[in-house]
């Protein structure tokens, strides 16, 4: 049955439908996405339950206290619509190749331990054990996703235990498109009820379930790879065991955090601003005026709020959009690390980062130092090594694609491929009813924002592709647009024509900036997509996570496709009958390398 809940799928991908008969931009009480208004994910900060529930003052919810919390989070349940963007995630999820189940029993004493090695070494693969207070630990976790509480657990690593860490589901569709059971993305907080706790010197771990992505390998070879050129966060290899239970190999990424700025810019101080992940994008530094309140809803900031430093970035935005390309070189320099953002630049686009900067302006992060001179950093890098449209998002955009063999997927999908020609006709009824109602809601920066991701006349069709270009096939496995280039061939000047992009469009219209850019995309393609290089990075992590993999009940893929992906031999397409990713990474490797060296402006780069 189809009901007018935030989200509808559309024939050609998802189709952003706000419901709604009546009411506000983000409705009282219930989590913003049922009944009464439009607030994709994207767009919502956590709903706030810890002050009103907080009884005893201490800074976190006991278990009586979360009691209360998840009794009135499900008073307000209806509010949200079923499906909707409320706390929960996109709806019903259900992207897995087969049920999951309980995975093997394991103990501290049955594991090595790593006393001496970094929380972020490449060559070990330590085991994280959480310990929750209830059996429906899981069911706990996911009511409060999206909101600002934390559910305590006990962990243990090395053999020493950390009492009372807060943890908390991390993502959007690799939370929202995955059901409850399987692998689902972890963010822990050490400092939780005890500001001076730490492991390995880190308050913050990232654990991520690998979300399409068979090779579990992308984030941390583009980490690998990236910190070479630029600072980028450390990612590595853990396993974590809930309650007693393995739940198989996740990547750990570095929080983008003060003790990443001391070790890789030897300062604790400055500004953090954290662009936030949309299908629209809209985080480019494009120059949208002089008042903050403009900016805020696109970066946010992760370290002191305060007048100065916005106007800093706005400032960098006024001096991207109107200063000649002539007078560009001399005017950023003060203000921007120009060599740092030509590497993020060209990482980016050499290794096809689907979530990248190219993409959607967006999935990034900005540090503005004491000196008053801005770093781009990378953040997203999960959906990297696999040619446009030949991972997630294919074609119909907003992270669509067509399903796999014997994949469950979530029943408003089926409730859609199900539906009569009459049904058809009442669901485009309703999106022209509800872009009306979105036209007389939103505020005009609201509607512009929304009409990045909206197909031709402003409707809600299908997000921006790459290139910039409105409606149709969008999202990373849409078409890429005017120099774009499709598949391996992704142009590694795309977007030069792009306005909401002018790290690419701007920068690069400075000859002196294009030719180190160049230069440094013909280095990646030369040197780290040689699989004589990257062949034994590849076999090296293969042979650190096989057995844990195959043995892992949780995953998303299976254990043939984690083994096609990372195989020595170039294999280059799905299994037969499936639509997993096109490439392995070393088929990527061989094809995006040859494509980049033969490429005119490439050959002639130095």
């Amino acid at each position: 049955m189809i009901r007018r809940s935030v989200v509808a799928v559309g024939l050609g991908g998802f189709l952003l439908v706000a419901a709604a008969a009546s009411g506000s931009a983000q409705p009282p009480g219930g989590g913003p996405g049922g009944p009464g208004g439009f607030m994709p994910p994207w767009e919502q900060a956590p709903r706030k339950l810890l002050a009103q529930f907080d009884k005893n003052g201490d800074g976190w919810l006991n278990a009586v206290e979360r009691q209360a919390a998840r009794d009135s989070l499900k008073k307000d349940a209806g509010q949200r619509g079923p499906g909707g963007f409320g706390p929960g995630g996109f709806g019903p999820g259900g992207r897995v190749k087969e049920a999951p189940r309980p995975g093997p029993k394991v103990s501290p004493v049955d594991v090595q331990t790593y006393p001496g090695a970094g929380l972020y070494d490449p060559a070990v693969l330590r085991t994280l054990f959480l310990d929750f207070e209830g059996k429906d630990w899981e069911a706990e976790v996911q009511d409060f996703h999206g909101t600002d509480v934390e559910v305590p657990a006990t962990l243990t690593v090395d053999g020493k235990v950390y009492p009372n860490v807060g943890v908390h589901f991390r993502g959007m569709s690799s939370y929202g498109m995955v059901p409850a059971g399987s692998k689902r993305s972890f963010n822990l907080s050490m400092d939780f009820a005890d500001p001076k706790q730490r492991l390995g010197g880190y308050k913050t771990l990232n654990l991520l379930n690998s979300h399409d992505d068979p090779s579990f390998l992308s984030t941390v070879l583009y980490s690998e790879l990236a910190r070479r050129h630029t600072p980028t966060p450390k990612a590595n290899f853990v396993k974590v065991v809930v309650n007693g239970e393995s739940w198989g190999v996740y990547p750990n990424v570095q929080q983008f955090d003060k003790q990443f700025l001391a070790e890789n810019y030897q300062t604790d101080k400055g500004t953090r601003w954290k662009v936030r992940g949309s299908p629209g994008g809209g985080g480019g530094l494009d120059y949208l005026g002089d008042k903050p309140e403009d900016y805020k809803r696109r970066y946010t900031i992760k370290s002191a709020d305060g007048e100065k430093p916005w106007q800093a970035l706005i400032h960098l935005c006024k001096v991207l959009d109107q200063t000649p390309a002539d007078k560009l070189e001399a005017a950023l320099k003060p203000i921007l690390d120009v060599d740092g953002l030509l590497w993020f630049l060209a990482l980016d686009v050499a290794l096809i980062n689907n979530d990248g900067y190219w993409v959607r302006a967006s999935d990034y992060t900005l540090y503005l130092d004491p000196k008053g001179k801005f770093h781009a950093v990378p953040h997203d890098m999960n959906e990297a090594f696999q040619p446009v449209g030949g991972g997630p998002g294919g074609p119909g955009g907003f992270g669509m694609r067509m399903p796999r063999p014997g994949e469950v997927l979530p029943s408003f999908v089926q409730d859609v491929l199900k539906m009569t020609d009459e049904q058809k006709k009442q669901l485009a009824d309703l999106q022209k009813e509800v872009d009306g109602k979105l036209d007389a809601l939103l505020t005009a920066p609201q509607k512009a924002d929304l009409k990045r991701f909206s197909g031709p006349g402003g409707g809600t069709g299908g997000p921006v592709g790459p290139g910039g270009r409105p409606g149709g096939p969008g999202g990373p496995g849409g078409m890429a647009g005017p120099r774009g280039g499709n598949g391996i061939e992704l142009d590694p000047l795309v977007a030069l024509d792009d306005a909401r992009k002018p790290l690419r469009s701007k920068v690069l219209a400075v000859t002196a900036f294009r030719a180190k850019y160049l230069a440094n995309v013909k280095t990646i393609a030369d040197e780290s997509l040689d699989w004589k290089t990257l062949g034994p990075v590849v076999a090296r992590y293969r042979a650190l996570i096989d057995k844990e993999v195959e043995a892992d009940t949780r995953k998303l893929d299976s254990l043939a496709d984690f083994r096609r992906m990372t195989a020595d031999e170039p294999v280059a397409a799905a299994p037969p009958g499936g639509r997993g990713p096109a490439l392995s990474v070393r088929a990527f490797a061989d094809q995006r390398r040859a494509y980049l060296l033969n490429h005119p402006e490439i050959k002639a780069a130095h």
